[in-house]
């Protein structure tokens, strides 16, 4: 998104010109998912501890299992959120493989959050 807002400013400021350069973007791309989740996963954490959304462990498991109880699990949705808001900020939309990419990673992310969602529900 910004790629199509601030590219086409490059004609009045040669600054925007790095805008086209697909390292650039990736770059940014990495630091802007990495700064969303410094930032966000305190909130998420106390939100998924408010909920008691944490791992279940069967009991006839190790011992050393045991220690896992009550960790919050489902911090995949943390994850894909900030990959995907930062994909859709930085990348050039125009291009297929970059829906293509996204739809494959949240397709993913689904299956681990089904499984993540089973797992919580059932408690097994």
């Amino acid at each position: 998104m910004l790629y199509h807002f601030l590219y086409p400013l490059h004609n009045s400021f040669s600054a925007f010109n790095v805008f086209r350069y697909i390292t650039f973007r990736s770059i940014a791309c990495a630091v802007t998912a990495f700064l969303l989740m410094l930032l966000l996963s305190p909130w998420f954490i106390r939100k998924l501890k408010q909920y008691q959304i944490g791992q279940v462990v069967r009991d006839d498991g190790p011992e050393t299992h045991l220690a896992k109880k009550g960790v919050p699990t489902m911090g995949g949705v943390l994850i894909l959120s900030s990959i995907t808001i930062s994909t859709l900020l930085w990348a050039k939309l125009t291009n297929p493989l970059v829906w293509l990419m996204l739809f494959v990673v949240l397709f993913f992310g689904c299956i681990g959050g089904i499984d993540d969602y089973r797992k919580i529900c059932k408690k097994s």
